[in-house]
Protein backbone atom coordinates (compact mmCIF):
# COMPACT_ATOMS: atom_id res chain seq x y z
CA UNK A 1 0.00 0.00 0.00
CA UNK A 2 1.15 3.49 -0.62
CA UNK A 3 1.55 6.64 1.44
CA UNK A 4 2.97 9.48 -0.68
CA UNK A 5 5.53 11.69 1.01
CA UNK A 6 4.26 15.03 -0.30
CA UNK A 7 0.44 14.86 -0.55
CA UNK A 8 -1.83 17.87 -0.70
CA UNK A 9 -3.38 18.91 2.62
CA UNK A 10 -6.72 17.29 1.71
CA UNK A 11 -5.02 14.07 0.61
CA UNK A 12 -2.88 14.17 3.76
CA UNK A 13 -6.05 14.34 5.92
CA UNK A 14 -7.67 11.48 3.98
CA UNK A 15 -4.56 9.31 4.25
CA UNK A 16 -4.14 10.08 7.98
CA UNK A 17 -7.77 9.08 8.58
CA UNK A 18 -7.37 5.88 6.55
CA UNK A 19 -4.18 4.98 8.37
CA UNK A 20 -5.89 5.62 11.73
CA UNK A 21 -8.77 3.36 10.73
CA UNK A 22 -6.34 0.68 9.52
CA UNK A 23 -4.26 0.97 12.68
CA UNK A 24 -7.43 0.51 14.76
CA UNK A 25 -8.43 -2.50 12.65
CA UNK A 26 -4.94 -3.99 12.98
CA UNK A 27 -4.95 -3.51 16.78
CA UNK A 28 -8.43 -5.08 17.03
CA UNK A 29 -7.38 -8.00 14.82
CA UNK A 30 -4.16 -8.52 16.80
CA UNK A 31 -6.06 -8.36 20.10
CA UNK A 32 -8.53 -10.92 18.78
CA UNK A 33 -5.75 -13.23 17.63
CA UNK A 34 -3.96 -12.90 20.98
CA UNK A 35 -7.24 -13.72 22.73
CA UNK A 36 -7.54 -16.84 20.58
CA UNK A 37 -10.37 -15.52 18.42
CA UNK A 38 -10.51 -16.43 14.75
CA UNK A 39 -11.27 -13.49 12.47
CA UNK A 40 -14.33 -13.86 10.28
CA UNK A 41 -13.10 -14.13 6.67
CA UNK A 42 -14.09 -11.10 4.63
CA UNK A 43 -15.30 -9.08 7.61
CA UNK A 44 -12.40 -6.57 7.85
CA UNK A 45 -11.98 -6.48 4.08
CA UNK A 46 -15.61 -5.55 3.42
CA UNK A 47 -15.46 -2.58 5.76
CA UNK A 48 -12.98 -0.46 3.81
CA UNK A 49 -11.76 -2.29 0.72
CA UNK A 50 -12.84 -2.02 -2.89
CA UNK A 51 -13.12 -5.20 -4.95
CA UNK A 52 -10.08 -5.40 -7.25
CA UNK A 53 -12.46 -6.21 -10.12
CA UNK A 54 -13.48 -2.53 -10.00
CA UNK A 55 -9.91 -1.24 -10.42
CA UNK A 56 -8.93 -0.24 -13.97
CA UNK A 57 -6.61 -2.73 -15.68
CA UNK A 58 -3.54 -2.27 -17.83
CA UNK A 59 -1.13 -4.29 -19.87
CA UNK A 60 2.26 -3.71 -18.25
CA UNK A 61 5.36 -4.25 -20.37
CA UNK A 62 8.83 -4.46 -18.85
CA UNK A 63 11.84 -4.64 -21.16
CA UNK A 64 14.83 -6.18 -19.40
CA UNK A 65 17.95 -7.93 -20.63
CA UNK A 66 16.71 -8.16 -24.21
CA UNK A 67 13.42 -9.75 -23.13
CA UNK A 68 9.92 -8.30 -23.05
CA UNK A 69 7.87 -9.32 -20.01
CA UNK A 70 4.10 -8.72 -20.05
CA UNK A 71 1.84 -8.49 -17.01
CA UNK A 72 -1.85 -7.90 -16.42
CA UNK A 73 -1.97 -5.18 -13.81
CA UNK A 74 -4.52 -3.35 -11.72
CA UNK A 75 -4.10 0.42 -11.66
CA UNK A 76 -4.33 2.03 -8.22
CA UNK A 77 -5.46 5.34 -9.69
CA UNK A 78 -7.02 7.07 -6.68
CA UNK A 79 -5.75 7.81 -3.15
CA UNK A 80 -8.14 5.19 -1.73
CA UNK A 81 -6.97 2.53 -4.19
CA UNK A 82 -3.34 3.40 -3.52
CA UNK A 83 -3.92 3.12 0.23
CA UNK A 84 -5.54 -0.29 -0.31
CA UNK A 85 -2.99 -1.70 -2.73
CA UNK A 86 -2.79 -5.48 -2.52
CA UNK A 87 -3.94 -5.74 1.10
CA UNK A 88 -5.62 -9.04 1.95
CA UNK A 89 -4.69 -10.58 -1.44
CA UNK A 90 -3.61 -14.14 -0.68
CA UNK A 91 -2.41 -15.18 -4.13
CA UNK A 92 -0.84 -13.17 -6.93
CA UNK A 93 -0.22 -15.38 -9.94
CA UNK A 94 2.88 -14.89 -12.09
CA UNK A 95 2.10 -12.34 -14.76
CA UNK A 96 -0.15 -10.24 -12.48
CA UNK A 97 0.66 -7.03 -10.64
CA UNK A 98 -0.43 -3.55 -9.58
CA UNK A 99 0.66 -0.12 -10.81
CA UNK A 100 0.64 2.93 -8.52
CA UNK A 101 0.91 6.01 -10.76
CA UNK A 102 2.34 9.14 -9.10
CA UNK A 103 1.14 12.44 -10.56
CA UNK A 104 3.27 14.50 -10.32
CA UNK A 105 6.35 12.32 -9.73
CA UNK A 106 7.15 12.17 -6.02
CA UNK A 107 8.93 10.18 -3.33
CA UNK A 108 6.71 7.18 -2.59
CA UNK A 109 6.42 5.45 0.79
CA UNK A 110 5.03 1.91 1.06
CA UNK A 111 4.46 -0.61 3.84
CA UNK A 112 3.16 -4.19 3.95
CA UNK A 113 0.53 -4.07 6.71
CA UNK A 114 -2.35 -6.45 5.93
CA UNK A 115 -0.44 -7.78 2.91
CA UNK A 116 -0.33 -11.57 3.02
CA UNK A 117 2.19 -12.23 0.25
CA UNK A 118 5.77 -11.10 -0.38
CA UNK A 119 6.04 -8.54 -3.18
CA UNK A 120 8.76 -7.13 -5.40
CA UNK A 121 8.42 -3.34 -5.69
CA UNK A 122 9.76 -1.69 -8.83
CA UNK A 123 10.28 2.06 -8.51
CA UNK A 124 9.90 3.72 -11.93
CA UNK A 125 11.56 7.10 -12.56
CA UNK A 126 10.08 9.67 -14.91
CA UNK A 127 10.66 8.35 -18.42
CA UNK A 128 10.02 4.70 -17.49
CA UNK A 129 13.42 3.55 -16.19
CA UNK A 130 13.31 1.26 -13.16
CA UNK A 131 15.59 3.00 -10.65
CA UNK A 132 15.16 0.79 -7.59
CA UNK A 133 13.85 -2.67 -6.78
CA UNK A 134 12.83 -3.93 -3.36
CA UNK A 135 12.82 -7.72 -3.49
CA UNK A 136 10.46 -9.90 -1.43
CA UNK A 137 9.01 -7.17 0.77
CA UNK A 138 8.02 -8.96 3.97
CA UNK A 139 4.28 -9.60 4.51
CA UNK A 140 2.66 -7.70 7.42
CA UNK A 141 5.74 -5.51 7.94
CA UNK A 142 5.17 -1.93 9.10
CA UNK A 143 8.67 -0.95 7.95
CA UNK A 144 8.55 1.94 5.48
CA UNK A 145 9.85 1.13 2.01
CA UNK A 146 10.78 4.36 0.23
CA UNK A 147 11.53 5.10 -3.38
CA UNK A 148 14.23 7.46 -2.09
CA UNK A 149 13.74 9.77 -5.08
CA UNK A 150 10.75 11.04 -7.04
CA UNK A 151 9.09 8.34 -9.14
CA UNK A 152 6.29 8.37 -11.70
CA UNK A 153 5.05 4.95 -10.60
CA UNK A 154 5.60 1.98 -8.36
CA UNK A 155 4.88 -1.51 -9.67
CA UNK A 156 4.19 -4.46 -7.40
CA UNK A 157 4.63 -8.02 -8.66
CA UNK A 158 4.90 -11.33 -6.82
CA UNK A 159 7.90 -11.74 -4.55
CA UNK A 160 10.88 -13.19 -6.41
CA UNK A 161 9.44 -12.47 -9.87
CA UNK A 162 11.90 -9.66 -10.66
CA UNK A 163 14.89 -11.95 -10.15
CA UNK A 164 13.24 -14.93 -11.87
CA UNK A 165 12.43 -12.81 -14.94
CA UNK A 166 15.76 -10.97 -15.07
CA UNK A 167 14.21 -7.60 -14.22
CA UNK A 168 16.95 -5.34 -12.88
CA UNK A 169 17.61 -1.66 -12.26
CA UNK A 170 17.78 -0.01 -15.67
CA UNK A 171 14.93 -2.04 -17.17
CA UNK A 172 12.17 -0.03 -18.88
CA UNK A 173 8.48 -0.15 -17.91
CA UNK A 174 5.39 1.11 -19.72
CA UNK A 175 1.70 0.33 -19.57
CA UNK A 176 -1.41 0.78 -21.62
CA UNK A 177 -4.85 0.85 -19.98
CA UNK A 178 -7.12 -1.97 -21.08
CA UNK A 179 -10.23 -0.52 -22.74
CA UNK A 180 -13.46 -2.27 -21.77
CA UNK A 181 -15.55 -3.43 -24.73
Amino acid sequence: MCDNAQPSRKLERVMRNRLSIRAGMAVALAAGLLAGLTPVPGRAESMTLENLDHFPRATLVIEAGGHVRRFRAWIADTPARQAQGLMFVRDLPAGEGMIFPMHPPQVAQFWMANTYIPLDMLFVAPGGRIEKITVNAKPFSLKTISSGAPVEAVIEIGGGQARALGITVGARARWMPVVAK
